[in-house]
C-alpha cells in the first residue's frame, strides 16, 4: 500500500546559484530519510535535476543506493533508470518510490546491474546522469557481491571507475550533463585526493568539466574521539565533497 505523505517538497526551496552548496537541514520531505549509510541529501539531486534536465527527460543513476535520486525524479516528473548490484539497495528503492501524488508522474525503472556494463541502456539515450558512487571502501555496502565497488581499495576503485566513465559517456546524449558526487579519504596521515582522480578519469574519457562544486558536509563535528585524534596526530577532519558536473 502506498505511503500517506503530507510534505511533498522542501520548504522555501531556492535553486543553488554558487559553487558552494551547504544543506544543514538534510531534507525529509516525501519518503526521504538518512537511514541508508552515505546517501546524499535530496537537495543535491533536486538541484541537479531542475538545472540540467526537463520534465519527461530520461535520467540515469547507476549507483542508486538508498533511492534518493529516484524519489526526486518521480516528484519532478523525470523518468529515471535506477541501477545497483545490491539486492538490499533495490528492495529499499522499491519502498521509497512506492507513493502516489497527483503531481508526481515520473516513471521509475529499477534494474539490477553493474555501472561498468550498462548493456541494457542504448547508446546516446540518456538526458542526464545524476549519481553518487561509493568512495572506494570507506563504506562497504556488502562483503561478497560481485561488482560492488565499495569492496575495493582506492587504487583498484579508480581503475574500475574508468569503465564507469566510459559507459556513462556512451549512454549519454551529446550536449547533455553527467553529475557525480565524490569525496576524498586520508591514509597514514596523508590526503588521498580520490575526487580529483575521478575528475581526471571522466575528463580523459571525453567529458568537459562544466562545474566544480564544493559540497559542505554537516556530519563531521570535531568532538570526542575525532577531536582528540585530530589534535594528537595533527590532521584536519574532511568536511567537504566535490560535485562534478560534466558535459558530453
Amino acid at each position: 500500500m502506498a505511503k500517506k505523505i503530507t510534505r511533498w517538497e522542501p520548504e522555501d526551496f531556492e535553486l543553488e546559484m554558487t559553487t558552494h552548496w551547504s544543506f544543514p537541514k538534510r531534507g525529509n520531505w516525501a519518503t526521504h530519510d538518512a537511514k541508508w549509510r552515505g546517501n546524499w541529501s535530496p537537495y543535491i539531486p533536486r538541484n541537479i535535476l531542475l538545472r540540467y534536465s526537463g520534465e519527461n527527460d530520461l535520467v540515469l543513476d547507476q549507483f542508486v543506493g538508498g533511492g534518493t535520486t529516484l524519489v526526486e525524479a518521480k516528484l519532478l516528473n523525470r523518468n529515471i533508470i535506477g541501477v545497483d548490484v545490491n539486492d538490499i539497495a533495490l528492495e529499499r528503492c522499491k519502498e521509497k518510490i512506492d507513493f502516489k501524488h497527483e503531481d508526481a508522474n515520473g516513471k521509475v525503472y529499477l534494474h539490477k546491474g553493474d555501472a561498468r556494463n550498462l548493456d541494457f541502456v542504448m547508446d546516446n539515450s540518456i538526458d542526464l546522469i545524476c549519481t553518487h558512487p561509493p568512495y572506494a571502501n570507506i563504506i562497504r555496502y556488502s562483503d561478497d557481491i560481485d561488482g560492488d565497488l565499495s569492496q575495493l581499495k582506492v587504487k583498484d576503485f579508480l581503475e574500475e571507475m574508468k569503465k564507469v566513465a566510459s559507459e556513462s559517456y556512451r549512454v549519454l546524449k551529446k550536449g547533455k550533463f553527467c553529475a557525480v558526487l565524490m569525496g576524498d579519504t586520508r591514509q597514514k596521515g596523508h590526503m588521498i585526493p580520490m575526487s580529483f582522480e575521478v575528475m581526471r578519469i571522466f575528463g580523459d574519457t571525453g567529458f568537459k568539466l562544466k562545474e566544480l562544486i564544493i559540497k559542505e558536509q554537516h556530519n563531521c563535528r570535531a568532538t570526542g574521539f575525532w577531536k582528540t585524534n585530530s589534535v594528537k596526530y595533527n590532521f584536519l577532519l574532511i568536511a567537504h565533497e566535490y560535485l562534478f558536473v560534466f558535459k558530453k
